[in-house]
């Protein structure tokens, strides 16, 4: 990921852990900002707490008395707000990447964490639609050469969501819209109906909405599209103008050498992250045992909550540990993220032990990952220690070898083993490795 997202041009920054919690609240949606970690104010946290809120065991009253800050919850709101604090030392459009831990106060199980990392690239300072193609790029580029298999990825817009809601006359309920949708994947076509009908619409209302599944029934984008237009008012500039820029997108995108298999345009994609106005996108994975990998989407002024309005940006997050929970289901972790000893140098006995360190700087000084076993245990613990840590080769040198200046290499696939001097043994390690 980071060689990707510096081959694009962004550069890395970081983020406190802590931030604000007037910062964070508000910009998640209602489920969101249920989820913020808030932390308790330092030192007697109740001595300024509001008395009658906690007789009446209002939580909601007593947050604000012991609680100013919160654990971050992604970092894109940190991002906004590093932004307008470094904007006489940033050169605009910025392309920065992150990569960092936060914190959500989720139930923990199969790809829900409450600490995880996530990987950010966002460009800030311009709404040109060439800042979502190189976001649409980096997905593709960095899933497959993770070789992350069968993932799409799915995009909509929040502008057409807002279209349609006027075409239907619920602009006013637009929040109740897009939470409803974002919750379809769990609760089904009848659970969004009830949602929606708790939420105040009426049954016409609702029977618009549903419109929108129908036309999931057509798997081909170009098929969505046109249903979709078909839901839109003409005269609705924004919605229409909305609507060309996701068809361009997908065509500029397939032209660029995206597959036409790897991205997907969904009418009912909503993230129900309030601070989207724009493209919006998620990448989920076939057959996964966990939901969306990675998220995204356009903001248009997400700065102005901290004083700098008009900053258009885009961004896109990859969640490390749902890609790490993919490529153990379908045991595709690569090879070259294992970091353990390559070699392990055999401690034959005391007297060895002189010669077992001056091997093993020896190896790491040549560019193999090796180390020593630090006591002349016997050979079976030893070579048990070896078989566990999956070592290629290991050293060994009795009596015997060391008064010929020799070591005996070990394969442990194969269990060919032959007698070398140091360094034969050293470049016949590195021609197998």
């Amino acid at each position: 990921m980071r060689d990707a997202f510096e081959r694009y041009g962004f550069q890395p920054i970081e983020t406190p852990a802590m931030e604000s919690l007037s910062t964070l609240t508000g910009k998640y949606g209602e489920e969101g900002d249920q989820l913020i970690f808030k932390l308790l104010n330092n030192g007697d946290f109740l001595a300024k707490a509001d008395v009658a809120a906690i007789e009446a065991k209002d939580s909601r009253k007593i947050l604000p008395s012991i609680s100013k800050k919160a654990l971050r919850y992604d970092l894109t709101v940190p991002f906004a707000r590093f932004v307008v604090m470094e904007r006489n030392e940033l050169t605009f459009p910025f392309r920065r990447y992150q990569m960092q831990t936060v914190w959500r106060g989720d139930r923990p199980g199969k790809g829900r964490y409450q600490e995880f990392t996530q990987c950010d690239a966002d460009i800030i300072g311009s709404d040109s639609i060439l800042c979502e193609l190189d976001l649409v790029q980096l997905f593709h580029e960095v899933l497959h050469r993770l070789g992350v298999p069968g993932y799409q990825i799915v995009l909509n817009d929040r502008r057409l969501l807002n279209g349609l809601a006027r075409a239907w006359g619920i602009e006013h309920q637009f929040t109740d819209l897009t939470v409803a949708l974002d919750k379809w994947d769990k609760i089904g076509n009848d659970g969004v109906r009830k949602e929606l009908s708790e939420r105040g619409m009426t049954g016409p209302q609702i029977a618009q909405v549903m419109k929108l599944f129908a036309l999931l029934e057509n798997t081909d984008s170009a098929q969505r599209l046109e249903g979709l237009q078909a839901l839109l008012k003409p005269e609705d500039e924004e919605a229409q103008r909305a609507f060309k820029e996701v068809v361009d997108l997908i065509k500029m995108a397939a032209d660029s050498g995206v597959p036409e298999a790897c991205i997907r345009f969904e009418p009912t994609l909503a993230r129900g992250l309030n601070y989207y106005t724009g493209a919006i996108f998620e990448v989920r994975v076939k057959d996964a045992p966990v939901g969306s990998i990675c998220g995204g989407g356009r903001y248009a002024d997400l700065t102005g909550i901290f004083g700098w309005e008009g900053m258009s940006g885009v961004g896109i997050s990859f969640g490390a540990d749902r890609i790490y929970d993919v490529l153990e289901h379908f045991q595709l972790f690569p090879a070259e993220s294992v970091t353990g000893p390559q070699a392990l140098v055999l401690s034959m006995d005391e007297e060895s032990l002189g010669n077992v360190v001056a091997m093993t700087s020896a190896l790491r000084k040549a560019g193999i990952r090796a180390s020593s076993y630090p006591t002349a245990a016997k050979l079976k613990k030893q070579m048990k220690y070896a078989a566990d840590l999956q070592v290629a080769y290991v050293l060994m040198a009795g009596e015997d070898e060391r008064a010929n200046g020799a070591w005996t290499v070990r394969h442990m696939e194969t269990g060919n083993q032959q007698q070398l001097p140091t360094a034969d043994a050293i470049l016949h390690i590195l021609s197998g490795l």
